[in-house]
């Protein structure tokens, strides 16, 4: 192993027992990872289909993957599973789906059913206010990540919204399993329930994963700790990557703490730490080293470079936001200007989604290209749920949500009152739509030709199912648009047709995919069913939203949330104030460590320069207050740090004029 360090290399080697890597940011880790994989395979005997090796999102197990792939030949990483936590969860639900209370076929449910599931338990209480329904949503994930179940959540409630929130999670819970549903929550509850309640189960997977590789594990929650304990058991096969310094989750119940409790649960433990950065410059390191600090450590470590030592970081006071966007813009340009870069280059961070509008504002005025993160997915477009509904009520019959998606989609001539008289039979019946259209005691419920035209939709999708099981599926899907003339219903409903157009390729983009998603799995030898391959995409999106890119050459926009696992040259954070970060809502000793780390993870994406930006004066609630910079600035070492702007001020007008000339001056340079 010639291209890794001393240790980096013993981290890849050992095997005697459990291991921590605990890793700095820009260290190497995912080099670590892959080959360790390959070291185990080549030279200890291991076999790929033993291995396992789980991350938080699917570019990083992507990437992983690759890079072993490069490494071992022929057949040496068949069965080799490198994924999300959530995929591994996947995988091991649809074998053992019975002993959750499933039946084959089942469906993720995304965000949106979510929801609509919440508002509609709460509408029969009264009620079914959005924001309470997202709150209530958030409570059961959060339930759910710490391994607790409904008897538990009421058993435990106290405040009154506690305790709504505990009576429709147990009818959330029912409602999940009339529709063959899993939340994304539920790919890692139920696998845990599963191998703690079945001895036999457990002992097969235990058996099935002889090695274990876990990355990021400052980022795991209760229930994903736990299962990472029962898959390995007493035997300490196990690798665990991860920065305490780096986790940013607990809004979404993340416990950094689960690194500190694995020498307890895991004895003989041995600790590797990975100093050395390959990313950034030793200003901005010394920067970082100096300001996590503060936080209270159980490993302790410093992270150097060979880099060079870099300019210095820059803290630039601004009169207001006003001020601020234009002198964030003025910057980026003029550094563009001078050092030749490209737009891609440079990123802008902040702690919250709304401070990015008047940055917005000011790159549109002056044509400056911009990515901002968390946009729209392929997913989210209405020809693609369209698609997708069809795909998932004929991979699962009892999904609810895309029945009602796609029964009307072309129109059928099923009216809403057909619809509310068919959900309320379904209700009294306790089964599904779908079943419950093909009792024979509906008919009673409807009018005749009502009834004629549900009997003939349920038919249809049965014959459609039959067909889609006897031959791949990319085919059957493109004969079913055809045969529901989907096409031609987007040219009547578009409002042009370069629309309906755009759309129809979006369509045929998706069928494309599945099949190129069905010819990767055939080689591999992992051929989905239609149920399994509609999860499979579910997964994606879930998942992509969380790891979206810049390919353009564009300035990247991101929260500091966002950008964890990214790097640029150039990186400005903004916002740089009590109150914004560290966060109004995080200002006890708890809260302001993670927002310290937050505050971490943005100066560590840096690689050649870095400059924090504050206002002296900002408007909230229509008045205009005095700000007081971040605390987190003043913790910044004076040797490393240069302060502009904090003398009197100039004059506002001059300044103002000053700037727009050279605004004006460097756009038509970069014409």
């Amino acid at each position: 192993m010639p291209e890794l360090n001393k240790r980096q290399k013993a981290a890849a080697q050992y095997i005697d027992g459990p291991l921590l890597v605990l890793a700095g940011a820009g260290s190497g880790k995912t080099r670590v990872i892959t080959h360790k994989i390959s070291y185990l395979i080549k030279e200890c005997g291991y076999k790929a289909i033993n291995i396992a090796a789980v991350t938080f999102t699917n570019k990083a197990a992507k990437e992983m993957k690759h890079r072993v792939g490069e490494m071992l030949s022929g057949k040496e990483s068949y069965g080799l599973k490198v994924s999300t936590f959530h995929t591994l969860g996947l995988n091991l639900l649809k074998r053992e789906y019975k002993q959750a209370d499933l039946r084959q076929g089942f469906s993720i449910a995304d965000t949106s059913d979510v929801q609509s599931i919440i508002k509609d338990l709460l509408s029969s209480l009264g009620g079914d206010d959005m924001d309470i329904v997202k709150q209530i949503q958030w409570k059961i994930s959060a339930w759910k990540n710490d391994f607790i179940f409904p008897q538990q959540a009421m058993a435990t409630a106290e405040e009154p919204q506690e305790k709504l929130a505990a009576g429709v999670y147990e009818q959330y819970q029912k409602t999940l399993r009339t529709y063959n549903f899993v939340d994304f929550d539920d790919l890692i509850l139920l696998p845990v329930a599963i191998l703690k309640d079945n001895p036999g189960i457990l002992e097969r997977w235990q058996n099935k994963l002889r090695y274990l590789l876990v990355d990021e594990c400052q980022d795991t929650n209760q229930c994903q700790y736990d299962f990472i304990k029962l898959l390995i058991g007493q035997r300490g096969c196990l690798t665990v990557v991860g920065d305490d310094d780096q986790s940013i989750y607990a809004w979404r119940g993340a416990r950094p703490e689960n690194l500190a409790t694995l020498d307890q649960d895991f004895p003989g433990l041995k600790v590797i730490k990975l100093e050395q950065n390959y990313r950034s410059m030793l200003r901005i390191l010394n920067t970082a080293n100096v300001l996590i600090a503060n936080n209270l450590h159980q490993y302790e470590k410093k992270l150097w470079s060979e880099l060079g030592h870099g300019d210095p970081i820059r803290i630039i006071r601004c009169r207001n936001e006003e001020h601020e966007a234009e002198q964030v813009v003025n910057e980026l340009l003029a550094h563009k200007f001078r050092n030749r870069t490209d737009f891609r280059d440079y990123a802008v961070l902040y702690r919250s989604n709304y401070q990015s509008r008047l940055i917005e504002k000011i790159f549109r005025e002056h044509r400056v290209p911009y990515f901002m993160s968390g946009g729209t997915s392929f997913f989210d477009a209405a020809e693609i749920k369209d698609i997708m509904g069809y795909l998932r009520i004929l991979g699962n019959p009892d999904d609810d949500m895309a029945f009602l998606r796609v029964i009307n989609t072309p129109r059928r001539e099923i009216g809403n009152a057909t619809i509310e008289k068919l959900a309320n039979y379904a209700k009294q019946r306790n089964t599904s739509l779908y079943h419950a259209s093909r009792e024979m005691g509906l008919q009673q419920a409807l009018p005749e030709k009502a009834y004629k035209n549900i009997i003939q939709f349920t038919e249809w999708l049965s014959r459609v199912r039959e067909h889609a099981e006897s031959i791949d599926i990319p085919t059957a899907l493109g004969e079913m648009i055809i045969d529901i003339r989907y096409e031609e219903w987007l040219k009547d409903t578009c409002a042009d047709l370069r629309s309906a157009e755009k759309r129809m390729e979006n369509v045929n983009e998706l069928i494309d995919w599945i099949g190129n998603i069905q010819k990767n799995d055939d080689n591999n030898g992992d051929k989905k069913s239609l149920s399994e391959l509609v999860n499979h995409l579910a997964l994606i999106n879930m998942l992509e939203k969380q790891g979206e890119e810049n390919e353009a050459d564009s300035v990247s926009m991101m929260t500091l949330h966002g950008v964890k696992g990214l790097e640029f040259p150039h990186v400005y954070i903004i916002g740089m104030e009590e109150e914004i970060l560290p966060h109004k809502n995080s200002m006890s000793e708890e809260g302001l460590e993670e927002e310290r780390r937050l505050a971490y993870v943005g100066i560590t994406r840096a690689q050649r320069t870095l400059t924090f930006t504050y206002a002296a004066r900002r408007r909230k609630y229509g008045e205009i207050i005095e700000c007081e910079p971040s605390r987190f600035l003043n913790e910044l070492p004076e040797e490393d740090v240069e302060w502009r702007g904090r003398s009197a001020d100039r004059n506002p007008e001059e300044e103002k004029e000053r700037g727009q000339a050279h605004l004006a001056n460097l756009k038509g340079l970069l014409e």
